[in-house]
């Protein structure tokens, strides 16, 4: 088992798994399965723009064009996940096509994301845009913010109920400073609850192993635990 590793490979490796994990989640979101609100999914968008200085200006006029439509109206919720959406995509465009990595200017990229989902968030829809929701998981992957990340994956989880979601959520409450093993605990249980008899064992195990990344990040930083 990989969790079985010691050290600075043991670390290496849970980081890796959990970035595959992200990604394999947010692959869904890039072929729109799990939320129409993308109009076909993201890979649609990506198309004829390929990374192409064109490509970007024109995902960037449409930035520009939402940004003039927020000041217009600064509760305008498609303005705001419009810009969530572009702002993704630019980063992804420029990610290293290898490791998946973001540049600098992508991370500056999905901050703006994060600044439009907040606002997004701080308008209250009645319903949060889940699949919003995902690819923000992948965001505040990407900046290293476990916390928000964890949220996304509530609301993701919360729209979309399995063990698989909720196995997301422990992996980010688990990597959040400090660890929120209140909800740690109660997605544990959730996950445990939604897995067909024949697969619980299994679930016991992923939840195992998504705990013991905070774990280990927690014993790194010499950070506590919170209730939440």
């Amino acid at each position: 088992m990989i969790f079985d590793l010691k050290g600075k490979r043991r670390r290496m490796v849970q980081a890796v798994y959990l970035l595959l994990a992200v990604l394999m989640g947010g692959g869904l979101v890039l072929f729109g399965i799990g939320g129409g609100s993308l109009n076909g999914g993201l890979l649609d968008a990506f198309k004829g723009g390929g990374g192409s200085s064109s490509g970007n200006k024109a995902i960037q006029q449409r930035i520009d064009n939402a940004q003039k439509q927020l000041a217009a109206n600064p509760q305008n919720q498609a303005a705001l996940q419009e810009i969530i959406r572009d702002n993704y995509q630019l980063a992804s465009l420029s990610a290293d096509q290898t490791t998946g990595t973001f540049t600098a200017d992508g991370k500056k990229n999905l901050q703006q994301a994060s600044n439009a989902w907040q606002r997004y968030l701080n308008t209250n829809p009645a319903t949060p845009n889940f699949t919003l929701a995902s690819l923000m998981t992948q965001a505040y992957t990407g900046l290293g913010d476990y916390g928000n990340a964890k949220k996304a994956a509530l609301i993701v989880a919360a729209a979309q109920p399995s063990s698989a979601a909720y196995l997301r959520v422990i992996q980010f409450a688990s990597l959040a400073k400090p660890p929120d093993t209140r909800t740690v605990n109660l997605a544990s249980q959730k996950a445990l609850d939604l897995a067909p008899k024949g697969e619980r064992s299994s679930v016991k195990k992923e939840i195992q192993q998504a705990k013991a990344a905070g774990v280990t990040s927690s014993s790194q930083t010499g950070t506590g635990t919170t209730g939440g």
